[in-house]
């Protein structure tokens, strides 16, 4: 099979993209040709077939300054014919069985999809965000989980401002999306494809094509990963550092933490430097920033920790962060919000607790620590959930099941 994965980031930026590049290994290895279209971008992986193809690399975050290239970025926002005749050219050259898309809003935009609609070429969709109920991606109205616009529509985010406060931005977002919802840019995915069945179920509330929403859980290759073997570490925190993640909830309870207890953040992101900050204010000589990990190196640490921590304040799909904590058998301590009490098993493979509340994160993390041996039986039952409900061989079959449906649909 023939499969062309379509992403606006071509490297490991996060959890949608690691997934992304994982899967096209996974699928390489059952005898698939696997090829990629995206934004031009210097970290992108290479070589790339088609990169002479990828549309230019614009910088939405934080937004470009001047008139002129804002109002380029917004148009191209709504609508990129750079990144329709590019995909076009791709898809002339490859002929792909199908177009696997991921993130495209923004950077690529809904365009993509008609030039696969022009060229014949069945899509599936796989959802990393709540981008097509919520304009601002993140169900969050400053700061505060809110789901306004999954039941009253997208124009409600310009009128709250959910977009950093900005009446501007907020509008911008709210009219993309409301326009995309009118002119039913998305018509030509014939499957969607949802990690969580609380991402799908926040879809179809919204009206989201229900009738095409499909539950694919992710997948970790278990094969390659050791278990670990000793009790005993300390606590993790893998992920992008930005607000919505509240890795600020976690420094504010390290100081209930055990002393000597060591405490580990990877990943980078904008809120980096406010949380370093933080971390010297409140756990002074507790914490150590790793930055950005390869894989590897950051698995090592998940193994050598007792515990991993995602104290998101806003709703997570299917974190690859709690999936693969339990691949490498480590207990996972997360929040109540969007799928994470899907994954989380409470005190059998980790803890759940209240988003927003360093005394209630830092009772459970305690608890994690004081009890290695528990700790380290609750990262066994994580990774026999693995094992059992998240291998690659299933993810692979419910994806191909996928690919059929949406040929067969294309050819209806």
């Amino acid at each position: 099979m023939r499969v062309l994965h379509v992403n606006k980031f071509l490297y490991r930026r996060g959890g949608a993209e690691g997934y992304l590049l994982d899967l096209a290994q996974l699928q390489r290895a059952a005898g698939d040709e696997v090829e990629y279209f995206g934004m031009t971008h210097p970290d992108n992986e290479s070589p790339l077939t088609y990169a002479r193809h990828f549309p230019s690399h614009v910088e939405l975050e934080p937004a470009p300054r001047g008139l002129r290239p804002r109002v380029t970025a917004a148009a191209r926002m709504v609508w990129s014919p750079q990144s329709r005749r590019g995909l076009a050219r791709v898809i002339d050259d490859f002929q792909p069985d199908v177009v696997h898309l991921h993130n495209i809003y923004h950077q690529l935009s809904p365009s993509v999809l008609a030039a696969a609609r022009a060229a014949g070429v069945p899509c599936v969709l796989t959802l990393h965000d709540y981008k097509l109920a919520c304009p601002s991606y993140q169900l969050l109205d400053h700061g505060a989980p809110c789901d306004a616009c999954v039941t009253a529509g997208p124009l409600t985010a310009a009128r709250r401002r959910c977009k950093d406060g900005s009446l501007t931005a907020s509008t911008l977002l709210a009219v993309e999306s409301w326009l995309h919802r009118t002119l039913r840019a998305y018509e030509p995915v014939q499957v969607f494809v949802s990690p969580s069945r609380f991402l799908a179920d926040v879809m179809r509330r919204a009206g989201v094509y229900p009738d095409r929403m499909h539950v694919v859980n992710h997948f970790v290759d278990v094969a390659a990963l050791p278990v670990k073997d000793t009790p005993g570490g300390g606590v993790l925190y893998a992920g992008r550092l930005s607000a919505e993640k509240g890795v600020d909830v976690l420094i504010e309870a390290v100081a209930a933490l055990p002393d000597g207890a060591p405490v580990h953040i990877a990943g980078d992101g904008p809120a980096r430097p406010a949380l370093e900050e933080l971390a010297r204010r409140r756990a002074p000589g507790r914490i150590r920033f790793h930055g950005r990990l390869d894989k590897a190196r950051l698995h090592d640490l998940v193994r050598a920790s007792t515990v991993v921590a995602v104290p998101s304040r806003w709703h997570e799909n299917q974190p690859m962060a709690v999936l693969e904590a339990f691949g490498c058998g480590v207990p996972v301590v997360g929040t109540d919000l969007g799928g994470l009490p899907e994954l989380i098993d409470a005190g059998v493979d980790g803890d759940v607790v209240p988003a927003d509340d360093p005394p209630a994160l830092a009772t459970a993390l305690r608890r994690m620590l004081a009890d290695p041996d528990r700790a380290q039986a609750m990262g066994r039952a994580g990774r026999a959930k693995i094992e059992r409900d998240f291998t690659p061989a299933a993810h692979l079959s419910r994806l191909r099941d996928a690919y059929a449906l949406a040929a067969a649909k294309a050819a209806r």
